[in-house]
């Protein structure tokens, strides 16, 4: 699908940016399981932490085109960074979509700027893939609600300095999920140490602890009950920046092995003149620009209405892309490609969550299976 003149500049700004800043930034932060705080303040800087805010309030407000195109060029950068812009711009969607306008005028103009982080706390240690059956409960006390419960897998746990938080209104009623703003520095709210993972890890991934938290009522986002539609409705948007990170990623991985294929040599010639080396590769390109198309009309239809189908269907093929991949691209480069010195043996770690969060893979072809056969 063909951008825009306007979508074209900022891939290219963003492009840019990702070479030049983030991606000299990656190996060591994913070494030392640190956030590169600079490069946060560089994507400020260029209004991407703004991306899902109204104009009226300071932000970019971009088109669900462009969201997506700055997700692919972050993630060429690295996944860690363009996660945790991602679950922030879930966190200021909701707020935007669902908050009144004092909650609106308090806390999305800062967001906007990058400060303080949001974060986006759905998963539960005993409900991951069925948030329903989640047990974080908020209870209303005159004009306060009383959380508590716990939340796991929370991208930006640490960094955050507000959450949006699912809980419901009664533990024992599936049906009363609710979407609240909770801020950072409230009494009685833990964050749990940052998980050691397999890939992401510069990314913060920590556990919530609401022990007796009191919010005002006002910080209610959505009406009691209406949170677990809310969230499905804003995680549609999210699934589409995944599949848009996956090509990123899967480009970046590309990328590398194309360079390291025309170097290497064996038996007297470059690998990449061996048919079987040459085989990988133009399926590798095929699969990315085939998960590129599909990702772009995802945010198409997204923009003009619903995209159910179509992200869930990007988010699939995309992710399993990046795992292929990024599979071919260590491959390609032997052992050099085993070895924590080099760029694709953390892009491949990295590459496997993709096919976890915001909906597994296995969720995702039964999304895709209930609409074929609706």
């Amino acid at each position: 699908m063909e951008l825009t003149e306007e979508q074209a500049a900022v891939r290219d700004v963003v492009r840019e940016f990702a070479r030049e800043e983030i991606r000299p930034t990656a190996l060591e932060a994913d070494r030392n399981q640190e956030f590169p705080e600079d490069v946060w303040d560089g994507l400020a800087e260029l209004d991407l932490t703004s991306l899902t805010v109204p104009e009226e309030y300071g932000g970019y407000d971009a088109d669900p085109v462009t969201a997506a195109v700055v997700n692919e060029e972050v993630a060429y950068g690295a996944l860690a960074v363009a996660t945790a812009l991602s679950v922030h711009s879930l966190a200021t969607s909701c707020i935007a979509e669902f908050g009144s306008e004092d909650v609106k005028e308090r806390w999305l103009p800062e967001m906007a700027d990058g400060r303080p982080v949001g974060a986006f706390a759905l998963s539960e240690p005993h409900a991951g893939s069925n948030p329903a059956e989640m047990s974080t409960e908020a209870r209303r006390e005159g004009d306060e609600y009383v959380i508590d419960g716990e939340k796991q897998w929370i991208t930006n746990g640490k960094r955050a300095g507000v959450y949006v938080l699912f809980a419901k209104t009664d533990r024992d009623d599936p049906e009363s999920v609710t979407q609240f703003l909770v801020p950072g520095d409230v009494a009685g709210l833990s964050v749990g140490e940052k998980e050691e993972k397999l890939g992401l890890r510069a990314s913060d991934t920590t556990s919530l602890t609401f022990d007796g938290v009191r919010i005002p009522a006002e910080n209610r986002l959505t009406e009691e009950g209406r949170g677990l539609s809310a969230a499905f409705h804003i995680l549609t948007g999210g699934r589409i920046a995944i599949a848009a990170q996956s090509v990123g990623l899967a480009q970046c991985a590309m990328d590398e092995a194309l360079e390291y294929a025309g170097e290497r040599e064996q038996f007297d010639q470059p690998i990449a003149e061996f048919q079987s080396i040459r085989h990988k590769l133009a399926e590798m390109a095929t699969r990315i620009e085939a998960s590129r198309l599909l990702t772009r009309e995802a945010a198409r239809e997204r923009a003009s209405g619903s995209a159910g189908l179509t992200a869930s269907m990007a988010k699939y093929f995309a992710s399993e892309t990046a795992m292929f991949v990024t599979n071919e691209a260590v491959q390609i480069h032997g052992g050099y490609g085993y070895v924590t010195e080099g760029e694709v043996e953390r892009l491949y770690r990295d590459a496997k969550i993709t096919e976890i969060y915001e909906g597994t893979t296995e969720i995702q072809k039964k999304v895709i299976a209930r609409h074929l056969l609706e």
